[in-house]
């Protein structure tokens, strides 16, 4: 039903229904949704839950993934996949935008927008793909402020704490600076850009009790591993950031190339979603339904 009618809303603030599915059992499973209509295909696919991923986000926008966007610019992502779904929304909180209060604004207008998660990572501006190198850390101090900033501030919303620590500082480094995360606050860690099996079942055995993030995505550091791989090395959570978008990008250059060399989008047709299947999607003869009811409830009644 069209996410209009009130009494089709979730009741639940988005922080608890994540709980909630976080609270199942098996392995939370949170494929990357760059916006509405991915939120709806992964929602008709049977997922509980979803990630919006930065690097998604802003290469969506045609921009990298450098912490170049605003605040606000996100919040218009996360309306969008929120409504469209109504599922609990994971949300890429890349540095927190700035320092404590900057983490405490980002909380509240995430929340207000539908988010039900926030991770925060531990990196400085300009900040870089986990899987990329060079990357700069803040101190661990720092980073545990701007937890302590998020927990304080959010009212449901579930925050995961990132750690690109591994890479420079090793798993001992990564560890240390995960469990005073999870002192200043963080409900789960993040550990990003392990890059092998043995380094996940490092991390797990020395945070026991720590809910775990893992990340799996495409031509990067870490193996690839299946999400019941993931749950059998004890994580609770694994997101795939960039899946849908990189299928997606490369189904357009394929169409645009077709386009240009044939002048027509005949031979791309059999891998074009049809316009009726476009329209289940979004619900189109519920909201006509829903118009048309609404206007029969105002007519003026004559005589």
């Amino acid at each position: 039903m069209p996410y209009l009618i009130g009494n089709d809303l979730p009741e639940a603030p988005a922080g608890a229904r994540f709980r909630a599915a976080l609270a199942r059992p098996g392995i939370l499973e949170l494929p990357g949704a760059q916006n509405g209509m991915a939120a709806l295909q992964a929602k008709a696919a049977g997922f509980q839950a979803l990630y919006l991923s930065g690097a998604a986000m802003t290469a969506s926008m045609g921009l990298p993934d450098l912490g170049i966007i605003t605040v606000d610019e996100v919040a218009f992502f996360i309306r969008q996949i929120a409504r469209a779904s109504g599922l609990p929304l994971l949300v890429d909180g890349d540095t927190g935008y700035g320092e404590a209060l900057n983490v405490m604004h980002m909380v509240r207008v995430f929340e207000e927008a539908g988010a039900g998660a926030v991770h925060l990572e531990d990196q400085l501006l300009p900040k870089k793909c986990g899987h990329l190198n060079d990357k700069k850390l803040a101190s661990a101090s720092d980073m545990a402020a701007k937890v302590a900033a998020a927990a304080r501030a959010r009212r449901d919303l579930v925050v995961i704490a990132r750690t690109d620590a591994a890479a420079s500082e090793g798993i001992e480094g990564a560890v240390a600076r995960a469990k005073l995360y999870v002192e200043a606050g963080a409900d789960a860690i993040f550990p990003e850009a392990l890059t092998s099996v043995e380094m996940f079942r490092e991390v797990r055995a020395a945070l026991p009790g720590v809910r775990l993030l893992a990340n799996m995505t495409e031509f990067g550091r870490t193996p690839a591993l299946t999400a019941r791989e993931f749950e059998e090395l004890g994580y609770d959570m694994v997101i795939w950031p960039v899946s849908s978008l990189r299928v997606a990008n490369k189904a357009q250059e394929k169409l645009y190339a077709t386009l240009k060399r044939d002048g027509a989008t005949t031979a791309m047709l059999p891998e074009m979603q049809t316009r009726a299947e476009l329209y289940a999607l979004i619900g189109l003869n519920d909201f006509e339904a829903l118009d048309a009811s609404i206007a029969r409830s105002v007519l003026p009644k004559l005589g």
